[in-house]
Protein backbone atom coordinates (compact mmCIF):
# COMPACT_ATOMS: atom_id res chain seq x y z
CA UNK A 1 0.00 0.00 0.00
CA UNK A 2 1.30 3.29 -1.13
CA UNK A 3 -0.09 7.10 -0.19
CA UNK A 4 -0.06 9.43 -2.38
CA UNK A 5 0.15 13.32 -0.79
CA UNK A 6 -0.62 15.58 -2.82
CA UNK A 7 -1.03 19.64 -1.24
CA UNK A 8 -2.10 22.64 -3.40
CA UNK A 9 -1.15 26.13 -1.69
CA UNK A 10 -2.75 29.61 -2.85
CA UNK A 11 0.04 32.22 -1.95
CA UNK A 12 -1.40 35.11 -0.08
CA UNK A 13 0.34 37.81 -2.46
CA UNK A 14 -1.22 39.89 -5.08
CA UNK A 15 2.00 40.83 -6.53
CA UNK A 16 2.97 38.75 -9.15
CA UNK A 17 6.69 38.84 -8.96
CA UNK A 18 6.33 38.65 -5.37
CA UNK A 19 4.16 35.42 -5.96
CA UNK A 20 6.59 34.05 -8.34
CA UNK A 21 9.45 33.97 -5.65
CA UNK A 22 7.85 32.80 -3.14
CA UNK A 23 6.61 30.26 -5.52
CA UNK A 24 9.88 29.14 -6.47
CA UNK A 25 11.06 29.48 -2.72
CA UNK A 26 8.12 26.57 -2.21
CA UNK A 27 9.34 24.41 -4.91
CA UNK A 28 13.15 24.77 -3.74
CA UNK A 29 12.32 23.58 -0.08
CA UNK A 30 10.26 21.17 -1.22
CA UNK A 31 12.38 19.79 -3.31
CA UNK A 32 15.38 19.55 -1.18
CA UNK A 33 13.56 17.33 1.47
CA UNK A 34 14.15 13.94 -0.80
CA UNK A 35 18.04 14.55 0.58
CA UNK A 36 17.02 14.62 4.23
CA UNK A 37 14.04 12.51 4.54
CA UNK A 38 14.54 9.23 3.15
CA UNK A 39 10.96 7.84 4.17
CA UNK A 40 10.02 9.74 0.42
CA UNK A 41 9.35 7.29 -2.30
CA UNK A 42 9.11 10.56 -4.75
CA UNK A 43 8.11 13.71 -4.97
CA UNK A 44 6.76 16.31 -7.79
CA UNK A 45 6.50 20.14 -7.09
CA UNK A 46 4.77 21.86 -9.49
CA UNK A 47 4.36 25.85 -10.01
CA UNK A 48 1.24 27.37 -11.65
CA UNK A 49 1.86 27.97 -15.24
CA UNK A 50 -1.76 29.58 -16.41
CA UNK A 51 -4.92 30.51 -14.99
CA UNK A 52 -4.32 33.01 -11.95
CA UNK A 53 -7.67 31.47 -10.53
CA UNK A 54 -5.75 28.14 -9.96
CA UNK A 55 -3.65 27.69 -6.52
CA UNK A 56 -0.21 28.28 -7.48
CA UNK A 57 2.00 25.39 -6.00
CA UNK A 58 1.27 21.67 -5.80
CA UNK A 59 3.58 18.95 -4.13
CA UNK A 60 2.73 15.46 -5.02
CA UNK A 61 4.70 12.61 -3.18
CA UNK A 62 4.49 9.11 -2.38
CA UNK A 63 5.35 7.22 1.16
CA UNK A 64 5.21 3.60 1.63
CA UNK A 65 2.63 3.69 4.77
CA UNK A 66 0.68 5.82 6.93
CA UNK A 67 3.23 5.95 9.44
CA UNK A 68 5.74 7.15 6.75
CA UNK A 69 3.94 9.93 5.77
CA UNK A 70 3.93 10.65 9.66
CA UNK A 71 7.26 10.63 9.87
CA UNK A 72 7.63 12.78 6.85
CA UNK A 73 5.53 15.04 8.51
CA UNK A 74 7.15 15.61 12.06
CA UNK A 75 10.78 15.42 10.56
CA UNK A 76 12.71 18.76 11.43
CA UNK A 77 13.59 19.74 7.97
CA UNK A 78 9.95 19.16 6.91
CA UNK A 79 8.83 21.58 9.41
CA UNK A 80 11.30 24.18 8.55
CA UNK A 81 10.06 24.13 4.89
CA UNK A 82 6.61 24.28 6.12
CA UNK A 83 6.88 26.89 8.53
CA UNK A 84 7.97 28.84 5.69
CA UNK A 85 4.64 27.58 3.16
CA UNK A 86 2.59 29.19 6.37
CA UNK A 87 4.40 32.27 6.16
CA UNK A 88 3.18 33.09 2.57
CA UNK A 89 0.31 30.88 2.07
CA UNK A 90 -3.57 31.88 1.76
CA UNK A 91 -5.19 28.84 1.24
CA UNK A 92 -4.29 25.32 1.70
CA UNK A 93 -5.88 21.84 0.09
CA UNK A 94 -4.84 18.37 0.89
CA UNK A 95 -5.81 14.52 -0.01
CA UNK A 96 -4.26 11.42 1.24
CA UNK A 97 -5.11 8.37 -1.34
CA UNK A 98 -3.62 4.80 -1.78
CA UNK A 99 -1.91 4.01 -5.30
Amino acid sequence: MTIRHVVSWKLATSDDSERAEQAAAVKAGLESLPATIPEILALEVGVNALSADNFDVVLISDFADEDALQRYVDHPDHQRVAAFIRSVVGGRSAVDFLV
